[in-house]
């Protein structure tokens, strides 16, 4: 797929959300409708392919937001960016049930290393950043991936549409956001 029709997300883990898991809380079920609403928005604006990093939380909402998508627009496509085999090994069965159905759907799945070490899951934002022109977050300001990835894309000149957590309604910011390279390093 073209970079230029590529779109990755970056987001919040449940354990930094207001909610944490409740998925029925008004606040997640808002935030879920924005992504839906921006996935589509990208879509009319000529992105195609869409890659999640498939973690708890923000990434999984994000593809679901894509599968639903593509039940409108079979043209789009779905890349699930796999940190490693064992990315699921400490879930929950609902949740590994849940990844396992979305993975089923997707339409390419990408292993970005065969086995589990402290760095995978950075490996996997980058390779989601270098194959995609635009990037979609969720993110309160907090250190963490999130941060990271959202500095190497800017590092990498792409555009950052950002959702704001503290206020799930509102549309996406486009924000011309400097790499903080003073605090960024690739730890290996």
């Amino acid at each position: 797929m073209e970079r230029s029709e590529t779109c990755c997300f970056t987001g919040h883990r449940p354990h930094k959300l207001p909610w944490g898991n409740d998925e029925r809380d008004p606040r997640c079920l808002t935030l879920k409708r924005s992504i839906s609403r921006e996935v589509e928005a990208l879509y009319r604006q000529g992105y195609r392919h869409f890659i999640s990093g498939m973690a708890l939380g923000c990434d999984l909402y994000f593809a679901e937001a894509v599968l639903e998508l593509k039940a409108i627009y079979p043209d789009a496509t779905l890349e699930a960016a796999l940190p490693c085999p064992e990315q699921t090994a400490r879930w929950s069965e609902h949740d590994r049930s849940r990844w396992q159905s979305i993975l089923d759907r997707c339409d390419v799945e990408s292993v970005v290393q065969d086995h589990y070490d402290r760095w995978c899951m950075l490996r996997r934002d980058r390779y989601m950043v270098e194959r995609s022109a635009v990037i979609l977050a969720v993110f309160d300001d907090s250190p963490g991936g999130t941060k990271y990835t959202l500095d190497h894309a800017a590092a990498k000149g792409l555009s950052i549409l950002l959702l704001d957590l503290n206020h799930p309604e509102a549309p996406a910011t486009r924000l011309l956001r400097e790499p903080d390279l003073e605090n960024f390093s690739f730890p290996i």
